[in-house]
């Protein structure tokens, strides 16, 4: 049996503060087959991110285990984990990160140049994911002139460049209105269906959330499913 996408098993995470320990996660448990798509709501500080950091390896947890298919993320030096979320892990984030001095056509195609290969390699595949979201007649454009909707497009193909097993959203519709919010969702729900990655995504919006196969909640580093 393949092994699930993205697994916790009794996941807690604690923060020294000042007046003691703060637990951002407790005992959090799951596991993700491959292909789901998972919403996850909660109140601003209810663990959210640090959830998805860890499902990164941008953390390690200070109890348990993360794995993404076979890999324990918490067992590996930080080398190997950046290495892993390079080449298994697509990351979006609510303000996008493009690099303004670059094209539309340069950010999607970072990761390729960030990880060495060779000139032009994956030109052919930056070109068809900016068909996959309208915008391939924008490739030679700057950043700047896009909108915040089409921006987060190409953040989106960014993200999706190296075919990542496991796709992770914090908030990618936070900084859109509703109109954009919902194109932009929908596109991302449908890409990650196309490529076969598994999705996971954070959101206060519970429309948007209701979009995904399962809606999980976390309150104070809790995980309620249903």
């Amino acid at each position: 049996m393949d092994a699930p996408a993205l697994a916790f098993r009794d996941v807690s995470k604690v923060y020294d503060a000042s007046g003691g320990s703060r637990y951002a996660l407790r005992g959090v448990s799951f596991e993700i087959p491959a292909g789901r798509r998972i919403a996850v709501v909660g109140r601003s500080g209810s663990g959210k991110s640090t959830l998805l950091n860890l499902a990164a390896g941008i953390d390690v947890p200070t109890g348990g285990s993360v794995l993404v298919g076979d890999a324990d993320l918490g067992a590996l030096d930080e080398g190997v984990r950046t290495r892993l979320r390079r080449d298994g892990i697509g990351l979006v984030f609510q303000f996008f990160y493009l690099l303004p001095h670059l094209s539309v056509f340069d950010n999607v195609a970072l990761p390729a140049m960030i990880a060495g290969d060779a000139p032009g390699a994956t030109a052919a595949r930056v070109r068809e994911l900016l068909g996959k979201v309208d915008l391939a007649d924008r490739g030679t454009d700057p950043v700047q002139k896009l909108s915040g909707g089409e921006m987060q497009r190409v953040a989106i193909c960014r993200a999706l460049l190296r075919r990542p097993r496991l796709l992770l959203a914090d908030e990618p519709t936070g900084n859109l209105d509703d109109a954009s919010s919902r194109m932009v969702m929908d596109l991302m729900l449908q890409l990650a269906a196309d490529e076969g990655s598994t999705l996971v995504y954070v959101t206060h919006s519970r429309e948007l959330a209701a979009l995904a196969d399962e809606t999980w909640a976390l309150h104070s580093g809790v995980l309620e499913r249903p």
